[in-house]
């Protein structure tokens, strides 16, 4: 069965999907489920209570109600209750998630499945599952659609690189090269040990370029363990889907192949959500857990062409107040202009066991650079990338950053903070040729003095040479993405709705 033979009058497949609670992770899941509505499919998009609150906060009440064919679905995420409006822990999101949200999530199946069984609802409520598509960190998934005899596709939201990354985990174990012994080996040079012999990976790595969740001494760490855990557990799967394109990522997804039975890649998925006709229903239902400034595009539109530094540290980034402070003052002495998103949890609180604190700038910062820069909490990033004001892009390094900066042709700064930022930015530096790393300790004549080369200076020009070349070869790949789509639907997403029909 193809996605064409979804016809008129036939009762649409359901897919249910199912992000990480993470934005990083909403983003993504929340474009794939819009294209699948599009081609046809009844969605049913999971978040946790939490993020549904937050959601209402940022966007409002209309941004949860849903449309027709399209609902959305809440489940605990198993962490003490809270109205924080910041990005949870990592660790502790992983660890709730893994052991607690299957009989949640078995149950919001289950509930589904009866509604449809026992005519209970509007029509549009009425339609069993036919498919789980689910974020690759929620592989408990896996059982929960296992026991309702319908198939999972696991999105991988991070790169094919970052995904071997992981997989390099358990080799890396066998050697007994981690968990490390000591923890100066984070510091005495040791990070630095070529790994050119790994899986799917450049000959160019070094430890310090594998996912940060290996730097530990702690063989039970939850991060190395559940991120190796949920890696793994792809090879059970119906499909993977990737948000990335062969030409990019292409040895990485050889080794992928090699040991998953269905790969299918997907992006950039920008290009995918292109062929939903703007101004419909779908663009009510957003994935942003915070508010927009719709100023930060007027702003643009007065600057001069590749004139602007763009500064977005992603949505789970944190730093000190002293980093901020590095960063601010390298920006004023760049003299560029610049738009700097600055999330009100970007800064780690100095107090012992305390969250996020406020982002404060000092106000000679402020003064200083008047007329020439705009700060703001949050924006339409890729609105933003589009724009031809904008010059370069100091990012975290973040998958989402990365597809959408090379989409766009605009080079980058690297500021990696974790998990594979790190390897997505050894890739951008050494293999593609888009990006300069700023360092790891942030000092401001550093920063300014990267900005002032990939603005003006020859390595500059090299990398918005190379980010043009990326751009093109992202967008030749509009085809096979589509044709990688069709074949995940009828292959994988359809077959259950195919098994339900002989049933």
């Amino acid at each position: 069965m193809s996605a064409a033979s979804i016809a008129a009058g036939e009762k649409p497949p359901h897919a249910v999907c199912l992000p990480f609670p993470a934005q990083g992770h909403i983003t993504p899941m929340m474009k794939l489920a819009k294209v699948l509505h599009h081609r046809g499919f009844h969605v049913t998009f999971v978040s946790t209570e939490y993020n549904h609150r937050r959601l209402v906060r940022s966007r409002g009440a209309s941004a949860v109600a849903g449309l027709p064919g399209f609902h959305l679905a809440t489940i605990p995420d198993g962490l003490p209750a809270s109205d924080a409006d910041a990005t949870q822990d990592p660790a502790s999101l992983s660890y709730s998630t893994m052991t607690t949200c299957l009989p949640h999530f078995r149950r919001l199946l289950a509930n589904l499945n009866n509604r449809s069984a026992h005519g209970d609802g509007d029509d549009e409520a009425m339609l069993p599952v036919t498919c789980v598509v689910a974020d690759n960190l929620m592989g408990f998934s896996l059982d929960a659609a296992a026991e309702l005899g319908v198939p999972c596709a696991l999105f991988w939201t991070a790169s094919a690189c970052g995904y071997m990354g992981y997989r390099n985990f358990r080799p890396l174990m066998d050697m007994g090269i981690i968990p490390l012994k000591e923890e100066e080996q984070l510091t005495n040079g040791f990070m630095d040990m070529a790994v050119d012999w790994a899986p799917g990976m450049s000959k160019h790595m070094r430890l310090r370029d594998f996912p940060t969740f290996l730097r530990t001494t702690d063989r039970d760490d939850i991060l190395m363990t559940f991120q190796l855990r949920q890696v793994e557990r792809a090879e059970e799967a119906a499909a993977v889907i990737l948000n990335t394109f062969d030409e990019l990522e292409q040895p990485a997804l050889d080794a992928m192949r090699a040991i998953i039975p269905a790969v299918y890649t997907v992006g950039p998925l920008a290009f995918l959500t292109e062929q939903i006709p703007p101004g419909g229903p779908l663009d009510a239902m957003s994935s942003s857990l915070w508010r927009e400034d719709d100023g930060c595009l007027g702003w643009l539109d007065g600057r001069k062409p590749r004139s602007v530094v763009y500064v977005n540290y992603g949505s789970v980034t944190v730093m000190s107040g002293q980093e901020l402070e590095e960063f601010a003052w390298g920006l004023a002495g760049s003299g560029h202009d610049f738009l700097w998103i600055v999330r009100p949890d970007v800064v780690r609180s100095e107090a012992a066991g305390a969250g996020a604190g406020a982002a404060v700038l000092p106000p000679e910062f402020v003064e200083a650079t008047k007329g020439r820069g705009l700060l703001a909490s949050w924006c339409d990033q890729e609105a933003v990338l589009r724009h031809p004001a904008v010059g370069v892009f100091l990012t975290h390094s973040g998958w989402n950053s990365t597809v959408e900066s090379l989409c766009s042709g605009v080079p980058m700064l690297c500021w990696p903070f974790f998990a594979e930022q790190q390897t997505n930015c050894r890739y951008k530096c050494v293999e593609w040729g888009v990006a300069m790393e700023v360092g790891d300790h942030v000092r401001r004549e550093a920063v300014e003095g990267r900005i002032r080369e990939a603005m003006g200076g020859e390595k500059g020009t090299e990398m918005r040479r190379r980010a043009a070349e990326w751009k093109e070869a992202a967008a030749r790949s509009r085809g096979r993405s589509l044709a990688n789509l069709e074949k995940l639907i009828g292959d994988v997403l359809l077959s259950g709705k195919e098994q339900r029909l002989i049933d």
